[in-house]
């Protein structure tokens, strides 16, 4: 695997690329499109399946992942929503996660991403004059991603990709999680999720906040945010869920963060970059 050369003073990076689909012709059919209608993109990986995927998305931390929507093991959607929650590099504490772009052949999934905006899509197969609009797309996200009005995609990705699983999965109704089992003290207690203002995780445990108790799991967020209604807990930095029902306000510190005021509670919930969006008109 060749990795691109770092840039000089002065010079920018070009943007670079991982390309996952388990057809071997597909992947070199898309690099092929690629090279002529975006030149000075670096395709610097290719998996062949979901998990491969995840795998160089966190080695290489490219600027787009070029996602199958249907692959063996892992499908493209299952493995956006991993890469959506890998943890940022030593030292970075909000990263912005890679534009998506997914790749498939059935346009009922590809149309409802498009027009969310948070994702993009590739028609099989990967025709010029398509391929021109979701290069335009990119590169107008990638510009905004350091301006102050840009809406990062975070939050409202991990929303779309709730809704792609169950498309993917018709006949599978989502379960969501309406019990917790954590500890208390010395004791285990049953927590109703209904009565759980947020969840934040540290290396070890997720703590489990009620108006009247402060419990730990084991369950990490990156478990979590699969197994909770999207629309009740919304993930506000990576190691942070909130309940949208506990939510009494959003307000600025003196560095220009959004904090956000949990009813019954004290504590004050940073927001990161990348989930912004969420209160963009707050």
């Amino acid at each position: 695997m060749n990795h691109a050369a770092e840039p000089g003073p002065g010079v920018s990076a070009a943007p670079t690329a991982v390309i996952a689909d388990d057809e071997r012709l597909m992947r070199e059919q898309l690099r092929a499109r690629l090279a002529e209608v975006w030149p000075e993109l670096q395709i610097v990986g290719e998996a062949r399946n979901g998990i491969e995927a995840v795998e160089l998305v966190d080695t290489l931390r490219p600027d787009i992942v070029f996602l199958d929507i249907r692959m063996p093991g892992l499908t493209g959607v299952d493995a956006a929503r991993r890469i959506a929650q890998l943890p940022p590099r030593p030292g970075d504490d909000d990263e912005r996660l890679p534009e998506i772009v997914f790749i498939t052949a059935y346009d009922q999934y590809a149309v409802e991403a498009f027009e969310q905006g948070v994702a993009d899509y590739v028609l099989k197969p990967a025709e010029p004059d398509r391929l021109r609009l979701t290069v335009d797309r990119i590169r107008g996200r990638l510009a905004a991603r350091d301006s102050d009005d840009a809406a990062p995609a975070g939050p409202h990705l991990q929303q779309l990709l709730h809704r792609l699983a169950a498309q993917l999965n018709p006949g599978g109704k989502p379960n969501y999680l309406q019990w917790i089992q954590a500890t208390v003290g010395q004791a285990i207690q049953m927590i109703a999720v209904d009565e759980v203002l947020f969840f934040i995780s540290d290396e070890k445990y997720t703590r489990v906040q009620t108006p009247q108790v402060e419990a730990l799991i084991r369950k990490p967020i990156k478990e979590l945010v699969d197994e909770l209604d999207p629309a009740q807990f919304w993930q506000i930095h990576r190691s942070t869920l909130v309940n949208v029902k506990a939510v009494a306000g959003v307000t600025r510190d003196f560095r220009g963060r959004q904090i956000v005021a949990v009813r019954g509670h004290p504590e004050k919930l940073e927001v990161s970059r990348s989930y912004t969006g969420l209160f963009k008109g707050m």
